[in-house]
């Protein structure tokens, strides 16, 4: 049964920070019980879900109270709007989560696809020998040093979402790890004592199917960078980062159209068409996800700008996002991304690179990889710990 919600006064900036962080959680936790296939961990969703209802309902109610002049209507607009698109987050998340709660047809080649996404998504126990088991993540430095995030902790029957710095990890808990590849596979064998052996893709040659699914990869890693260049646009009042997002929604768009031909055609090859309604649920949510993210960015399309209380809330988030000039003569002038080892030395996702205006006018470059070469008086927009963003700031700087 849905509880009851009543006015109180409470911190709008607070709760916009709790929503966001919970959003970005609940598409992590979302697709996780899809590659898990886990009832806990899609239940979890809902419960999250739930919790979402909540937060919107108390920063509308904020926001409704904070608006005594059109001036105060215009300004809060963009922020109403940010709530609206937090709550769609949610709601695609658990329509995620019911793909596998209700059992609904998902091939098993998914779930094999689904790692191959920009992030790996592991399951991993803590056995009683790890050096991981007793320190917290906080000592253990884990995120910063490998690249690695520890997404939930299963504890007995419970789970710890979105754990801290001063969460310590103990013998017999069940973590979900998200982060690249190499450093996965590195935590893993951290914690397990086993070797990691990431899912081997179907042998068979590329079918309808097969692209049908990796149309559903794609537009899953383009939403969620969306989400965080979107944030990033409304945190700097960025025109540029945000027309990148206005670009990454139509390009999910277009996939979802791709993915529904590829995936009619596959029909008439399968013994049972109707397995293939999880992949119709997770390509209309996933879209969901992507409109959301131009709808964040959407005050700074239309020139409202962005109201204080959305900075500060940005700021005050779990990740946080940072801007960043790459000095001439610093570490990171003249190094690709992979030369320094950003992801793995700072913790740090550089999700858009700008250039300087003497290179390539000024362009965006967004969600670039490790040969990314970066040059002085480019700027580096990159999400992660704040500990991460200090040690990312060292390397940007020339003084150092």
């Amino acid at each position: 049964m849905s509880r009851e919600v009543e006015y109180e006064p409470v911190s709008v900036k607070a709760v916009l920070a709790e929503m966001k962080d919970t959003a970005e959680l609940l598409i992590d936790l979302s697709y996780s019980a899809v590659l898990l296939r886990s009832d806990q961990v899609a239940e979890e969703v809902l419960e999250l879900e739930e919790r979402m209802d909540v937060l919107q309902l108390r920063a509308r109610m904020g926001l409704l109270m904070a608006a005594r002049t059109t001036e105060d209507a215009e300004a809060l607009a963009p922020v109403l709007g940010i709530v609206g698109a937090a709550e769609k987050i949610s709601d695609a998340a658990g329509d995620i989560a019911k793909v596998v709660l209700e059992d609904i047809g998902l091939p098993e080649a998914m779930r094999t696809a689904l790692p191959e996404s920009v992030e790996s998504l592991v399951r991993a126990g803590v056995e009683a020998d790890s050096s991981l088991a007793g320190p917290t993540l906080g000592e253990s430095n884990l995120e910063t040093e490998t690249g690695v995030r520890v997404i939930a902790i299963r504890r007995g029957g419970d789970w710890l979402l979105n754990p801290g710095v001063d969460t310590a990890l103990r013998a017999g808990d069940v973590t979900l790890l998200r982060g690249p590849e190499d450093g996965i596979a590195e935590v893993y064998e951290r914690l397990t004592g086993d070797r990691y052996d990431p899912p081997e893709p179907p042998a068979e040659g590329v079918t309808d199917l097969d692209r049908a699914m990796d149309s559903i990869v794609l537009m899953k890693d383009i939403s969620e960078l969306a989400v965080d260049l979107a944030y990033g646009a409304v945190l700097f009042d960025s025109d540029g980062l945000a027309e990148e997002v206005l670009e990454l929604e139509a390009e999910v768009d277009a996939l979802q159209s791709r993915f529904e031909a590829w995936t009619l055609r596959a029909a008439a090859d399968v013994d049972d068409p109707v397995s293939l309604r999880g992949l119709m649920h997770l390509a209309a949510a996933t879209e969901v996800i992507s409109d959301a993210a131009l709808e964040i960015s959407e005050g700074v399309l239309r020139g409202l700008g962005t109201h204080p209380v959305i900075e500060e809330a940005v700021l005050e988030s779990d990740e946080v996002i940072v801007r960043l000039a790459v000095a001439p003569g610093s570490r990171l002038d003249g190094a690709t991304l992979g030369d320094v080892a950003v992801k793995t030395e700072t913790g740090m996702r550089v999700i858009a690179v700008r250039r300087g205006p003497d290179r390539e006018g000024g362009d965006w470059v967004v969600s670039p990889g490790p040969a990314t070469a970066l040059h002085g008086d480019d700027v580096v927009i990159a999400k992660g710990t704040r500990t991460g963003a200090e040690r990312l700031a060292e390397l940007a700087d020339a003084t150092v």
